[in-house]
């Protein structure tokens, strides 16, 4: 158990923003978000995974929606708080806990908002160990954990109750929802036993934020090489380095959908790196051939700082190094890869490990 105050946010942010493979929610968004609430009720309890109680109710709390919209419709912080209360007010019971749904940068750090202003402690640990753009791709739906019931709210005071006969329909009906309510908004879902979150969750996952910032951090304080702390705490490999060329991206389907193209510089030279992307970055393609791709983590960080950038931030002229690193190895067996493979997002490839595609 430990103490997390508005000074640990900073760090913290910044890693999960590298995680959340270019989607996860604006990090500036949620921190900003947080630390309110930190300051108005106190410092966050922040358990580890083994000492939550095994008949606790913990209950991941997120955004849902394209991050592409959270630019302009900034979110007040009421509208999580909105949803996890009326699903905490269907239960029947209270709960115990919430914890993050998935590791991004917007994503890590609304759950402190709901800890702090509700005064309940949160568990470290998510269910994806980086982002992906649909409901049912988690660790605990693949556990046979239900998605429902689910609440969802938004910034005008509506809230909604769904109940499903599968977590694939949950993300159809809940979607459908979001674009009706301006493509974003918040949700609580997967309601948890503590026995469920230790058997089926990502633990440690805001420890590993907080530990990727601060090496970020440091090592731009030391001078040093600011991309090589990511890649030595994630065993990641660097794919790319060059200048976006070209970004194509629009909000369909209440998702950020696009590609990126990057020409190559330095050892790269001559080269085109294409990203294409669903919130999160799926697929990496230097010159057509595939060099990373879902479940994978691809992430985008600016080439000078290290610093991550989001889908929705990519811009013409910057200069960016692309990194890939293993994902969970859960995401890589046979019902993983059917969940979150690239097949599953339309592209005709079949999976193949990040560390080989380097190799290779």
């Amino acid at each position: 158990m430990r103490r997390v105050d508005v000074d640990d946010l900073d760090d913290l942010a910044i890693g999960a923003a590298v995680l959340g493979t270019g989607g996860g929610g604006d990090p500036t968004i949620g921190k900003l978000i947080a630390k309110e609430a930190i300051r108005q009720h106190g410092p966050v309890t922040v358990l580890d995974a083994s000492e939550v109680d095994d008949d606790a109710l913990v209950v991941p709390s997120a955004m849902m929606g394209a991050p592409t919209v959270m630019l302009e419709k900034i979110p007040s912080g009421d509208e999580i708080v909105t949803a996890f209360e009326a699903l905490q007010s269907y239960l029947g019971r209270e709960i115990t806990a919430t914890t993050s749904a998935e590791a991004g940068g917007l994503n890590s750090t609304m759950p402190f908002t709901v800890a702090a202003r509700l005064g309940i402690p949160l568990v470290d640990a998510d269910m994806m160990g980086r982002a992906f753009p649909e409901l049912q791709m988690c660790t605990p739906g693949l556990a046979g954990v239900k998605a429902t019931p689910m609440a969802i709210a938004d910034e005008k005071g509506n809230a909604a109750i769904i109940e499903t006969v599968s977590n694939l329909w949950t993300e159809r009906l809940a979607r459908a929802a979001t674009i009706e309510m301006g493509c974003s908004a918040m949700i609580a879902l997967y309601a948890m036993s503590g026995r469920q979150v230790k058997d089926t969750m990502i633990h440690g996952t805001l420890a590993l934020c907080q530990e990727i910032g601060r090496a970020i951090r440091e090592a731009r304080a030391a001078h040093a090489d600011p991309i090589a702390p990511t890649l030595a705490v994630l065993a990641g490999h660097r794919l790319f380095d060059g200048k976006v060329v070209d970004v194509e991206r629009r909000t369909q389907t209440g998702f950020a959908r696009g590609e990126a193209r990057i020409e190559g510089v330095g050892d790269d030279a001559g080269a085109t790196l294409v990203l294409q992307f669903q919130n999160e970055h799926l697929v990496a393609l230097r010159d057509g051939r595939a060099v990373a791709m879902a479940p994978d983590l691809i992430m985008v960080v600016e080439s000078d700082t290290g610093a991550p950038i989001t889908t929705e931030e990519l811009r013409y002229g910057f200069r960016v190094t692309v990194l890939g690193a293993p994902c969970d190895p859960r995401w890589r067996s046979p019902e993983g890869l059917a969940l979150v493979g690239p097949r599953y997002f339309g592209y005709d490839l079949d999976f193949v490990p990040v560390e080989e595609l380097a190799a290779g």
